[in-house]
This record gives C-alpha cells, sequence and structure tokens, in this order.
C-alpha cells in the first residue's frame, strides 16, 4: 500500500521525436502514437494515456511493474526516449521536495549528473540556468554526486508547464521513427530469411502497417520457412496491432512454370509470380506498395537487370528498404531487433525449387514476358491465392497445421 500511494503522481513519460515535425497534422499522429502505446502497454497496471504538448504520460499505480513498462516501450515506434517522471507543483521548494522523492525511487545517479530545465512558462521568475544550478546544488548535497554539463551519467528532466512541472531522471532510448499507421499499409513478401524481416522492420519504423505475405513451396520441400514466418510474424506483431499474414504455396505453379519456360528464366519468372500475388493482396486490402528485402547484388536475381524485370509486373510502388546495405549490416540489424536467431534456422527457400544450375543475371522484360506466354500467370496466381491460409487476430494463436492442410488440401 505504501508503494502505491507514493506512487500517485509517478508517470512514465515518452518523448517523441519526428512527431514534433508534422505541423497541422500532429494531432493525428499522437492519436495514432496513443493507440499503439495502449495495444504494447495492455495488461500493465496504468491509469489513462495523457498528452501533454509532445509528452505523453502514462500514470504509473506501482513502481514494481516499471521493468515491463520498459520492455514495452521498446515496441513502440515514435517513442524517441522514456523514463520514470514526477508530477510536482512549480515552485522551488515543490520541485526540490519532487526530486527528493524520485532520488528515493530511483536511487541516487549511478555517476555524474546534470539538471535540464525546459519552460514552457516563459513568465516563470527564474531562468532555465538559474533553476539549473538551485537544482543542481540540491541534489549534490543531497547524493555527494559529482556535476557533469558535458557528458553526464543521468540528465535530470524538469518540463515547467504553466500549472505544473514534470520531473525526469534517467532516460531510455526509444525506437524513434514513425507512430504504426500513420504511412498508410503496405504488402511486405516475407520469407524465412534475415533480409524481409529487417525490411518489414524498417517499414514499421517508418510508420507503415503491414500485411505480411508468404509464399512456399510446401510439400515439394519441408515446411520449415512456414514456421519460421509465423515465429517472425508473432515477433514483428510486437510492434503493431491488427498484424496479418497470408502464407500462400506456389509449388504447384513452380513446377508448370519449370515445366514450360527456359531453365535459365526460372527464378526471375517465380519472383514475378510472388509480385503478382502481393499485389493481388495489396489491392485486396487497400495497401499503397510492396515491400521486399532485396538488396542489389547480393544474389542472381538482384541485379538490375532482374530487379526491373521482376518490378514490372506490379502497379504499385515497389519498395526496397534495403537495396543499399550489404549483408553484414542487415545481419547486425537483423541481431538488433530479435530476428536474427529465427531467420538462422535452416529451411528451404521456395526459389530453391526447380532451380537452374546457371540462373541468368542478366533477364531483360522482353524475355521475362516472352516466356509467360508459354502459361497463363493470371491463373497460376487465381490456382495459388484459392489454396492460401489466412492468419489474423492474436499472433501468438497461429500455428503452421492451417497452412500445411491448405497447402495440401
Amino acid at each position: 500500500m505504501g508503494m502505491r500511494q507514493r506512487a500517485r503522481h509517478l508517470f512514465l513519460i515518452a518523448r517523441v521525436h519526428e512527431v514534433a515535425l508534422k505541423g497541422a497534422n500532429r494531432p493525428w499522429f499522437m492519436r495514432t502514437l496513443v493507440g499503439n502505446l495502449e495495444y504494447a502497454l495492455s495488461g500493465l497496471p496504468h491509469g489513462r494515456i495523457q498528452v501533454r504538448n509532445l509528452r505523453v504520460l502514462v500514470p504509473l499505480s506501482e513502481l514494481e511493474s516499471w521493468p515491463a513498462f520498459r520492455e514495452r516501450l521498446d515496441w513502440v515506434f515514435g517513442v524517441s526516449s522514456y523514463g520514470l517522471a514526477l508530477e510536482t507543483g512549480t515552485s522551488v521548494q515543490s520541485l526540490t521536495a519532487g526530486l527528493d522523492r524520485l532520488l528515493e525511487l530511483t536511487g541516487p545517479p549511478p555517476g555524474s549528473f546534470c539538471v535540464r530545465v525546459k519552460r514552457t512558462n516563459k513568465g516563470y521568475p527564474l531562468t532555465s540556468p538559474e533553476l539549473e544550478r538551485i537544482l543542481g546544488q540540491h541534489i549534490q548535497e543531497r547524493t555527494g554526486a559529482p556535476v557533469n554539463l558535458t557528458a553526464p551519467t543521468v540528465t535530470y528532466r524538469v518540463d515547467l508547464l504553466y500549472d505544473r512541472a514534470l520531473l525526469t531522471g534517467e532516460e531510455y532510448r526509444g525506437p524513434g521513427g514513425l507512430p504504426v499507421g500513420v504511412s498508410g499499409r503496405v504488402v511486405v513478401l516475407l520469407s524465412g530469411g534475415f533480409d524481409s524481416p529487417v525490411a518489414a522492420y524498417r517499414m514499421m519504423k517508418r510508420g507503415c502497417f503491414l500485411t505480411l505475405v508468404h509464399c512456399h513451396a510446401y510439400p515439394y520441400v519441408r515446411p520449415t520457412s512456414i514456421e519460421k514466418v509465423i515465429s517472425i510474424a508473432q515477433h514483428l506483431g510486437r510492434y503493431q496491432p491488427g498484424m496479418r499474414l497470408h502464407i500462400v504455396p506456389i509449388g504447384d505453379a513452380q513446377r508448370e512454370i519449370a515445366l514450360a519456360a527456359p531453365p535459365e528464366l526460372r527464378v526471375v519468372l517465380y519472383r514475378r509470380l510472388m509480385l503478382r500475388i502481393a499485389t493481388a493482396i495489396a489491392h485486396e486490402q487497400g495497401a499503397g506498395a510492396i515491400v521486399t528485402g532485396e538488396s542489389l547484388g547480393q544474389v542472381s536475381s538482384q541485379t538490375l537487370e532482374n530487379m526491373r524485370a521482376i518490378g514490372a509486373v506490379t502497379d504499385l510502388p515497389l519498395l526496397r528498404p534495403l537495396v543499399g546495405f550489404n549483408k553484414d549490416e542487415i545481419m547486425a540489424e537483423a541481431v538488433r531487433i530479435g530476428t536474427e536467431p529465427i531467420s538462422r534456422i535452416r529451411d528451404d527457400d521456395c526459389c530453391t525449387v526447380f532451380v537452374p544450375l546457371h540462373p541468368t543475371a542478366h533477364a531483360t522484360l522482353e524475355e521475362a514476358t516472352a516466356a509467360e506466354r508459354l502459361f497463363d500467370p493470371a491463373a497460376l496466381v487465381q490456382a495459388c491465392l484459392a489454396r492460401r491460409t489466412d492468419y489474423d487476430g492474436d499472433p501468438a494463436t497461429w500455428d503452421v497445421s492451417a497452412a500445411l492442410l491448405a497447402a495440401t488440401g
């Protein structure tokens, strides 16, 4: 009871960065951010989320849940930094008492510190530097910690509003970017590899709402890629409410392509098929673009010539957020966002089915178009989509069985 009473005016304070630059659209961006915070923090004890200028305040009823809140805040794009905050009055006496209380809750600074004051109320009788000196001296007398104005271990922030002040201790970096949903919906072609999960993450960071599409060749190969993609989707689903995943079997279509088309063009034709499937789902769901994990020159299908021949089949913008990244950079990002252990599991990529010994690295659009006259691409797309498996709702409930049944049914 004592902790709950002491924490009555305790908040999680989240600060924004890019949202601050959005002018007249800022209220909508902030509403979207609040909705994403509510999704990420569901199940944790907190009060009604509030917006104060460019700060989001989450009232906390207890301090014991703080580690869980810290973990969840790393899932919310649009948050540049966050920390524990106390709400106090604006007098110097109230501010010093609030700092005493904050130090009781969080402990003294583990090293050096400084105080930074930001005054919304420019009519306050003390300037920001004057107040910083007073409050800094108070913390130093109480804790004995040294002051460091250039590279402090902890920065104590004082947001001085008109009717109250917010005191923040140690702050933590958030994921930054834009709130998921403000940039519209995109369809991501998601494989079980390292690249496309990183591309998906980066598009969410730019505010895009994702629909994930995975094309697989089961039962011609093992179902491992399906299992991996479901796990990746569950991992990425922490960042946005309402994640959707569509798993589409294309093995039979690949077999028909392999029987009809020149061997060296098969991989390009497989990828054109997958892009047509993603485009159909995008139109169905009102998505504005297709996203892939392609990196220029990484494999034979990702040369400029092949990328042009593949991308020509969609009428939507084709976004390649990793196009200028090398493999080491992509792997480092996969490690950082937590998808690398899943992607590392060995599987059979669908493009390895019926693959020739020497796939072309320089397909032309004319060659790809001519090869597709030997079969019916539109009919293959429809046949694949007819056997797709759609996942939505709670990602924790998704399993591989429905997709395997659809692929063999």
